[in-house]
């Protein structure tokens, strides 16, 4: 009895320590940037298969993920509105191109073996599925990742809103928001090699300095519902694993 005791005991002491992820439903908000990669414009096929590999990863653990892109890769609305395109025809553009990195990275994901359903905000039977608030959560919980495109479907909103927006609607824990840094800065990492790193900030710092991490609409609603951002630099592999695990990355944005 002693020795099946000491054995027992072996057995436990050797067995590897199983980590839960912190969350059960998050959002990752992709700027149509991240997807771009090496290339200067469009979709670089080897950022996507890596954006890819890392979501299904972390869906693997059980985690229930929504995602919310950008379409700054192919137009952006606020630049076309500059040389002479009505403001609300370019974000309608913009939020078009966000359907075409929704299908792309939907193709990807399935590719990988992972199951997903593209919600549009915009009606378009033949490529997506509407966005309807309880059919996204019902897709969430039959372990499918949800790909959000089409912004709010309204002009003049970001989606970066679309994404605070969607978070509320779907009850998420926490928007990831992927980035080329390392996280919130007081300026430029990259034109200013002095800028401070912020390792945790509040709502209210990001508007009263205004820091150009996600725009205002965005960070007021999500602060007057108590929802936290989290900004990682998305082109370190492992990162999102990492902050699904309540691993020290990048920048918190809370209270």
């Amino acid at each position: 009895m002693a020795a099946d005791s000491v054995q027992d005991k072996t057995s436990q002491l050797s067995r590897p320590t199983v980590r839960k992820p912190k969350f059960k439903r998050i959002i990752i908000k992709l700027s149509g940037e991240a997807l771009i990669g090496s290339n200067k414009f469009g979709l670089d096929s080897l950022m996507m298969a890596t954006v890819a590999d890392e979501i299904s990863e972390v869906h693997k653990l059980g985690v229930e993920i929504a995602i919310v892109v950008g379409g700054g890769n192919i137009i952006r609305g606020v630049n076309v509105s500059k040389v002479g395109i009505d403001r609300a025809s370019g974000d309608y553009m913009g939020m078009l191109a966000t359907v075409i990195n929704a299908l792309a990275l939907q193709n990807t994901l399935e590719k990988k073996g992972t199951f997903t359903r593209v919600l549009s905000a915009i009606h378009m039977a033949e490529v997506a599925e509407p966005f309807i608030r309880r059919r996204a959560i019902r897709h969430l919980e039959k372990r499918r990742i949800v790909i959000l495109a089409a912004g709010t479907g309204n002009p003049y909103f970001s989606t970066d809103t679309a994404a605070a927006l969607r978070a509320m609607e779907i009850g998420a824990e926490i928007i990831l928001k992927g980035t080329k840094v390392e996280g919130v800065y007081d300026a430029d990492p990259d034109s200013n090699p002095d800028s401070q790193f912020y390792e945790r900030i509040t709502y209210d710092q990001i508007l009263t300095n205004k820091l150009a991490i996600m725009d205002a609409a965005a960070i007021s609603l999500c602060r007057d519902n108590d929802l936290p951002i989290l900004v990682f630099n998305l082109s370190k592999p492992g990162n999102i694993k990492k902050v699904v695990f309540g691993e020290r990355v990048g920048s918190l944005i809370d209270h």
